[in-house]
């Protein structure tokens, strides 16, 4: 039947062989082990700003959202990643099946944090300084005052930042295991497209969804390197010279300042992602998102039937805790539920209807 319950606000994000999907009050994380076994973890989701009603303000809250979201997706993965490893158990899993956490594997772990710090280090060194220094660079060679108080400088920063990033996505995406993680990626799209549209939470109504999706991170990311060339356009020739003695020293302290200044441009460009979605004919606004759609034709692949069943499992595992409230979810936090195969989970089906009152 039509999903007519009340709507949810739900993203969510595309992890090793699984998905993660946030609602307001529960993180969902579904994942398919080795074993074809499909494991579920659910944990309470408070907001910070549900304690500090500030950080709700505009242009505020998209800072919040976007270290929430980092801190969620490196708790998301580590757990996919840690589920990626464990062999065929000898028990035989059910619909009613919960085990204790598995053990954690503190060098794998230790590996993957340190990855995931290298990869933020080496994104803002790459995406940030070294078109900045390209730019400074293109000044040096023509031999003329091409410097950040000049339009020049901003566009060829930014082109060379947008072109590095789509290159990279480009690569990456040849890759076998990551082109698996864009396949979940656009299952996790077409399963939230399917609740958004009030349908049924089924395989065949999710596989027909576009896997593109205005609110998506990849759209996101693509927002804040537009808005991020106007605003330093826009403050950089109020910026005076941090050194006048050399001119490569001059444009690190200037990277330096960048950094800071990304938390307000992710503000800004949070809200453009939210207007966006409430006006989504707005004819400015369509092309400021348009090129986060033209990205994800990369960043999302089309998905097999089991990868939009893990999807909807978790999607599903969000709602349901949603409609059915928090008791006794923080007894569960160590707890695994196993299936042995989709057609066993039903903790959404049949409880539906009840918590539509």
């Amino acid at each position: 039947m039509p999903n007519s319950c009340k709507k949810f606000n739900v993203g969510g994000q595309a992890i090793i062989e699984g998905v993660m999907m946030r609602s307001p009050n529960s993180l969902a994380i579904a994942v398919r082990r080795p074993d074809g076994n499909i494991v579920v973890k659910e944990q309470r989701w408070e907001s910070i700003w549900s304690r500090y009603k500030f950080l709700r303000w505009p242009f505020l809250r998209g800072t919040v959202m976007l270290v929430e979201s980092l801190v969620n997706g490196i708790q998301a993965l580590t757990f996919s990643a840690d589920q990626a490893m464990i062999e065929d158990k000898p028990e035989e899993p059910g619909s009613d099946t919960a085990e204790k956490k598995a053990p954690e594997k503190p060098m794998n772990r230790l590996m993957l944090y340190g990855t995931i710090v290298f990869s933020l280090a080496f994104a803002f060194a790459v995406f940030k300084g070294i078109p900045h220094l390209i730019a400074t660079l293109a000044g040096t060679l023509t031999d003329t005052e091409i410097g950040t108080n000049s339009v020049i400088f901003h566009i060829i920063d930014g082109v060379v930042k947008m072109c590095m990033f789509v290159a990279y996505i480009w690569l990456i995406s040849l890759m076998p295991d990551i082109k698996r993680v864009f396949q979940y990626h656009g299952a996790e799209h077409k399963s939230i497209y399917a609740y958004e549209k009030g349908e049924e939470l089924t395989v065949e109504n999710a596989r027909k969804q576009t896997t593109l999706h205005p609110r998506c991170g990849t759209s996101f990311i693509i927002l804040v390197l537009l808005v991020s060339i106007l605003v330093f356009m826009s403050i950089f020739p109020f910026i005076p010279t941090l050194y006048e003695g050399n001119r490569w020293i001059n444009a690190l302290l200037q990277i330096g300042i960048k950094l800071p200044m990304m938390l307000p441009i992710a503000g800004i460009a949070y809200e453009l992602i939210r207007w966006s979605g409430k006006h989504p004919n707005t004819p400015l606004l369509k092309w400021f998102i348009k090129p986060g759609l033209w990205m994800q034709k990369i960043t999302t692949r089309e998905p097999s039937d089991d990868m939009l069943e893990i999807a909807l499992v978790s999607l599903r595992k969000a709602l349901w805790r949603e409609k059915h409230g928090l008791a006794g979810l923080d007894e569960k936090k160590d707890e695994l539920e196993i299936y042995s195969d989709y057609s066993s989970i039903d903790f959404d089906k049949e409880n539906e209807e009840k918590a539509c009152t």
